[in-house]
């Protein structure tokens, strides 16, 4: 099945599907609003298709890339001088896409979360056209993201989703729209700004290269394919011993880009004490935003630490383990603390976000396959609960006007649907066995307790504070006196329901079936762990 599926561009078709949706959009005039929130809303269900259909094509059997798309796209000819037998000095940028078991679950959950988005979307009632036109633009991002294999590639897909997502914060979002949108650009390119950088460092060392072509002339090249620097990072000294690299990328320089790109993916992941600006955006952005920004926009910064961090600079994620577990207890312990004092429910579901990502830093301190695997799965079933909380707490203000705990209760007598989903989202998110988050935390502790085990034992509280604070916004919410006013509520619309269900059932599923996710990821993170052992 791989193979006659691998004969089609498959991830260039899932990662600009959603531009046909744009187009067709251009050509639609604002005033037809149900064919605008048509349009959107299928257009993200191809995309789902298409991701479905790989992921029942992928073959776990098999390491490495599944599907792999690469071919020379951009060369840039550098002014430098050229010496006599040498052709030229460029500047290769290649198109180079791949889907492996690392990346494959994370890009079945962004379609999934896109689509349910975009069905929650209909709530949007200003500027329907352009809302999603952006919401599309920003899908085409998120899917680059986790399937680019070219560092300069990488970052323009982790660019792309900067500006969409500003606009979607800024003219869609609560009263403080604007504000929470300018903190999560400055943040956020503060971040790109460091990951450039690292990026520089890499390629202008370890992405030197020289070719000789058939006639005897030697074509310099620079390269940011993330297959070519790992080869090269991993030979002893190759980027010195080629003799014309401008630098050798010594223990500390190698040190220090390590270091870049932790900040970097750390802003985005986030990580404290990164981590005030994506507080704004989960209390002022519409649902459906939020829905992708949690789900989905937190976990680039993980899934760039392990493919640009351990991947690339594996001896320096080693002596940094212990470092990132204390950051991971820091955001575990700092959220669920932070989570448990709030009244107001968006803040209490952003720290407990916080929270959940210093598990996905367990995993990676761990530096084992099942520690991984923990990261990989914390990563994708707090993408489903996350984007399941949210969904609710817009249903919950689109009835209330309001989402503070202090002015909630016994909701679950008039809105029963609602309540009961919400139940499952805070069951899920405070891992009780059989939902997602059980197994997806207790891999990230066990890979840790290997390595770490006094780490793995205080981290491990976090579990026990997280059941406090969901419970306690949950019930606060679901139980006690109702306010009069809320007598009259209703439950969920069937565009509200669907949605609410797919999500729930793929938190179900990942709890009874966790092999759907440590399947393709078994793999994925053992090439890494591999690759790991060489560069270690």
């Amino acid at each position: 099945m791989v193979g006659q599926i691998s004969s089609i561009p498959w991830l260039s078709l899932l990662t600009f599907s959603p531009l046909l949706g744009v187009l067709i959009l251009l050509l639609i005039p604002k005033e037809r609003v149900f064919a605008i929130r048509t349009i959107g809303i299928v257009t993200t269900f191809i995309s789902l298709i298409i991701a479905v259909v790989i992921y029942a094509g992928y073959d776990a059997s098999k390491q490495g890339n599944t599907l792999l798309e690469k071919f020379d796209w951009i060369s840039i000819p550098l002014n430098l001088d050229v010496a006599k037998g040498i052709q030229s000095w460029t500047l290769d940028i290649p198109y180079h896409l791949a889907l492996d078991g690392l990346s494959l679950p994370l890009v079945v959950m962004t379609t999934i979360v896109a689509a349910m988005s975009a069905l929650a979307s209909v709530s949007i009632r200003k500027r329907q056209k352009t809302y999603f036109i952006l919401l599309l633009l920003l899908e085409v991002g998120m899917l680059g993201v986790f399937m680019a294999r070219d560092l300069f590639l990488f970052f323009a897909f982790f660019e792309w989703t900067l500006v969409p997502t500003f606009f979607l914060i800024g003219i869609w979002g609560l009263a403080n729209r604007e504000r929470a949108a300018n903190h999560f650009l400055l943040y956020n390119g503060l971040g790109s700004a460091l990951m450039f950088v690292a990026f520089a460092i890499l390629v202008a060392t370890a992405g030197f290269d020289q070719i000789t072509d058939t006639s005897g002339a030697v074509k310099f090249v620079y390269s940011g394919d993330l297959y070519t620097i790992v080869n090269h990072l991993q030979s002893s000294g190759a980027a010195a011993n080629l003799g014309h690299s401008p630098f050798f990328l010594s223990e500390g320089w190698r040190m220090g880009t390590f270091v870049l790109l932790l900040i970097a993916f750390g802003i985005k992941l986030p990580l404290f004490p990164f981590h005030t600006w994506m507080l704004k955006v989960h209390a002022e952005a519409p649902t459906p935003v939020v829905m992708l920004h949690s789900g989905v926009l937190l976990k680039m910064g993980a899934y760039g630490l392990i493919q640009f961090g351990m991947v690339l600079l594996p001896q320096q994620l080693a002596d940094w383990a212990t470092v990132l577990a204390v950051l991971g207890i820091i955001n575990i312990l700092y959220g669920a603390i932070l989570a448990f004092v709030q009244t107001e429910f968006r803040l209490v579901l952003a720290y407990s976000s916080i929270s959940h990502m210093g598990f996905v830093l367990f995993g990676i301190a761990a530096m084992n396959e099942i520690g991984l695997q923990g990261a990989v799965m914390q990563m994708v079933s707090h993408g489903f609960i996350s984007a399941l909380f949210f969904l609710l707490v817009g249903s919950l203000s689109e009835r209330t006007g309001t989402t503070r705990l202090d002015e909630l209760g016994g909701l679950a007598k008039r809105i029963p649907f609602i309540s009961a989903l919400l139940l499952i989202a805070g069951l899920a998110s405070l891992g009780l066995p059989g939902l997602s988050g059980f197994p997806a935390e207790l891999f990230s502790l066990l890979g840790l307790y290997g390595n770490l085990p006094w780490a793995a034992t205080i981290g491990a509280f976090g579990v026990i504070l997280s059941a406090v604070y969901v419970l306690r916004g949950v019930l606060a919410i679901t139980f006690g006196p109702i306010a009069a006013h809320h007598q009259q509520l209703k439950d969920a619309r069937l565009v509200e329901a669907v949605p609410a269900i797919v999500l729930t059932a793929c938190i179900v599923l990942i709890g009874l079936f966790p092999s759907l996710v440590t399947a393709p990821v078994e793999y994925g993170v053992s090439h890494i762990i591999d690759m790991f052992k060489v560069g270690g």
